[in-house]
């Protein structure tokens, strides 16, 4: 694999699950524990991500073909999703894109919410499971599926070096300098689902990438 394509996944992924804007919800969803419960849930959320996100990768194909979905049509439809995703967040509004008012509420009064909602679907939301098929699908060899498997583990890392530097992290961003940062991802994700969705069309409609 080659190092473009290195970078080009691992900043795909690090968009899409965005652990610095996920510190805000973080921190709130965490307000009321005490440090031992809040550093368990600090390393425990990540590692519920990595584990779905990694069984994602190597049965995604599998569900498709079982479905009877093509790669390209998934491209399109999860591209799409990406895209959605992208103006959300260049909007302000992720993390809590990714679960809806009334997951937020009940989660509120959950004493253990590493798993659910900050694991999953916080940061192991439908987008990021979409990129990781998607990505999975483009490895044609046992190293490039590693290699895989090696991303989502460092951005595994990076949430949980963030979780556990919450407090910090949100007395020096504040809430705007996270807006901020999570615009510019959202950004860059949205480039990114604008080619996922350009690559399954001209998969779906081969004639068109004669004219390209």
């Amino acid at each position: 694999m080659e190092i473009d394509d290195l970078l080009k996944h691992f900043m795909e992924l690090f968009a899409i699950v965005d652990p610095i804007g996920a510190v805000i919800f973080f921190t709130g969803l965490t307000a009321n524990l005490n440090e031992a419960q809040r550093r368990n849930t600090a390393y425990t959320a990540p590692m519920a991500m990595a584990a779905t996100l990694v069984v994602a990768q190597m049965t995604g194909q599998s569900i498709l073909w079982y479905l009877g979905i093509s790669i390209h049509s998934f491209k399109v439809g999860g591209g799409l999703l990406l895209l959605l995703t992208a103006i959300a967040m260049m909007s302000g509004r992720s993390p809590w894109v990714r679960s809806t008012a009334e997951e937020q509420k009940e989660s509120q009064g959950m004493h253990n919410v590493a798993v659910v909602p900050l694991g999953i679907p916080l940061l192991a939301g439908p987008g990021a499971i979409t990129t990781v098929i998607i990505s999975a699908h483009e490895a044609k060899t046992a190293v490039a599926t590693m290699v895989l498997i090696g991303i989502i583990l460092a951005v595994s890392a990076i949430t949980l070096v963030l979780f556990l530097s919450a407090g910090k992290i949100s007395g020096l961003l504040g809430k705007t300098g996270t807006n901020i940062f999570t615009r510019l991802l959202g950004l860059v994700l949205s480039a990114i689902s604008v080619e996922i969705i350009s690559g399954g069309i001209k998969g779906l409609f081969p004639i068109l990438g004669n004219h390209v």
